[in-house]
């Protein structure tokens, strides 16, 4: 990558991508969608990775033969985030790989700033239980932003709360929505996972620490 010297921070999504709780998202919804019987299975939550939860429940509704109020949409929301907390519980340090670890302290190390940008509304309940709630230096998420992935917003605020601008920042992605986001916003995109075959990825990642590669 040619622009390495210009880049002074990584923004990193979280689930699928520091932590894995991908397994709660789909239980949480699964037994939702059981409980309003409406037809759900991993092929259509692969859809739902880096999508907001309001987004998330509307394309699971699409298989449903009811109307849902607004309202309701919200309550069904609510029970959905109750059943996925509560399988957050579980999660502990142990959790968060040894090369996730070190590759975050080889970064800081190197003198980069890191920040968190999630569209989940939980990243600070998560990173608290396993043990990462001071760790990145600043933290964009579901709370402090109004649109949801591909749009930029939630990677130019954790951008913008690093005093960095988008050419400086490097996006860790798991899902093709974030590295969109990415894109859109001017961010060189690393995918791993799923995102690492993408087309509009910039940097394609087999471990979290080949980003050191690129630093």
């Amino acid at each position: 990558m040619e622009n390495r010297d210009i880049i002074k921070g990584v923004i990193f999504d979280l689930d699928g991508v520091i932590v894995h709780t991908d397994e709660f998202h789909y239980l949480a919804w699964k037994q939702l969608a059981d409980k309003i019987g409406v037809y759900f299975d991993r092929t259509i939550n692969e859809r739902l990775r880096g999508v907001s939860r309001m987004a998330s429940l509307d394309i699971i509704l699409e298989r449903s033969d009811a109307a849902f109020s607004d309202t309701e949409k919200q309550l069904l929301a609510d029970e959905k985030n109750d059943t996925y907390r509560e399988l957050l519980k579980t999660l502990t340090p142990a959790d968060v790989s040894a090369d996730v670890k070190s590759t975050l302290a080889a970064l800081r190390q190197n003198g980069l700033k890191l920040a968190i940008g999630s569209s989940s509304k939980n990243a600070r309940f998560i990173l608290n239980q396993i043990g990462l709630e001071n760790y990145f230096d600043a933290i964009s998420d579901g709370n402090n932003i109004s649109k949801s992935k591909p749009d930029p917003e939630v990677f130019l605020k954790a951008a913008e709360y690093l005093c960095l601008k988008s050419e400086q920042c490097i996006v860790v992605e798991d899902a093709e929505a974030g590295i969109q986001a990415a894109k859109n916003g001017g961010f060189t995109a690393a995918g791993i996972g799923g995102a690492s075959k993408y087309n509009l990825t910039d940097i394609s990642l087999n471990l979290l620490s080949d980003l050191l590669k690129y630093v």
